[in-house]
């Protein structure tokens, strides 16, 4: 059975047996929990109609956070993505305002499915249900890459940390987007180095990212950095499908994550003690929702 311990592991195994990773994931894991490859795809297949849910739940347009901070973005998002007028184009909009969805409908305490985490459930989803719904990819195919995504923040929690209050954002939204990253190449039938170039690829552009939430909420600036951690696992998967790689190798990347993670104060890391919290407006927006004592 696979030890999740580096993607190198991974790339090797699956280029030795000329299989996707997705494959060699599927197969593993059927193996590890005892259960049948058709099982643990309709796990999987579930967590996908849950993505796709959340996006609907987000897109409303009376959708508002349990704290009245947020509410809307993907509604807005997606009304200007209607347009056609978007500096991004309609498909980068759309993906967007789906990002933008699934981390309001978490805010609203709707059902989203971590990947890897609450803080992050808006970049994975914002790019599959993308491809799906706009670019025509088959169910499977989207439904298989989630295996290589899976894989991915596996190895990233081991190695590091997929938890904002011990690696800060990078840990959180700079996961999401590697595990997207990866999933991406693989669906445009990039090889699993070319996977493992991506995922590099994009934690090197998140690294150092703080975790500093305003009033401790998982919504400013959380929300829109799933917006980011979705463009930069499209441009990472645009980058290796053309040949660029990484330089650094991806479990190097993941290293230096984790050292960068375990350098940054604690004010950073999830405890709203620094960066965007501690503003003026981030403390009168904390004072908002817990009173003038804040918490």
């Amino acid at each position: 059975m696979l030890e999740y311990t580096s993607i190198s592991e991974l790339v090797q195994e699956a280029e030795k047996r000329n299989i996707r990773i997705s494959d060699l994931v599927l197969e593993d894991q059927a193996l590890s929990m005892e259960k049948t490859s058709l099982e643990v795809y309709e796990q999987m297949e579930l967590s996908f109609h849950i993505m796709m849910d959340s996006v609907k739940e987000g897109m409303k347009k009376d959708q508002r956070s349990t704290s009245g901070l947020t509410g809307g973005e993907g509604f807005l998002m997606n009304e200007y993505a209607g347009k056609g007028e978007g500096l991004s184009g309609t498909f980068m909009t759309k993906a967007i305002a789906r990002a933008l969805a699934v981390a309001g409908c978490n805010a609203s305490m709707g059902k989203i499915v971590a990947a890897p985490t609450a803080g992050s459930c808006g970049i994975l989803p914002g790019c599959l249900v993308s491809l799906y719904e706009d670019r025509g990819f088959k169910e499977d195919d989207i439904i298989m890459s989630m295996f290589t995504a899976g894989a991915f923040g596996m190895v990233i929690a081991q190695k590091a940390s997929i938890a904002g209050a011990q690696g800060g954002c990078q840990a959180e939204c700079g996961s999401a987007a590697a595990m997207a990253a990866g999933a991406l190449v693989e669906l445009m039938g990039g090889t699993p180095s070319q996977c493992a170039d991506a995922c590099a690829m994009a934690i090197s552009s998140q690294m150092g990212l703080v975790c500093d939430p305003v009033a401790g909420l998982v919504e400013i600036p959380c929300i829109k950095r799933n917006v980011s951690g979705l463009a930069i696992a499209f441009s990472s998967a645009d980058m290796a499908l053309a040949g660029i790689s990484s330089k650094i190798p991806v479990d190097e990347c993941i290293d230096a994550m984790r050292e960068v993670g375990e350098a940054l104060p604690a004010s950073l890391k999830e405890t709203a003690g620094g960066g965007l919290a501690t503003t003026p407006t981030g403390q009168k927006l904390r004072d908002q929702v817990f009173g003038s004592k804040g918490v």
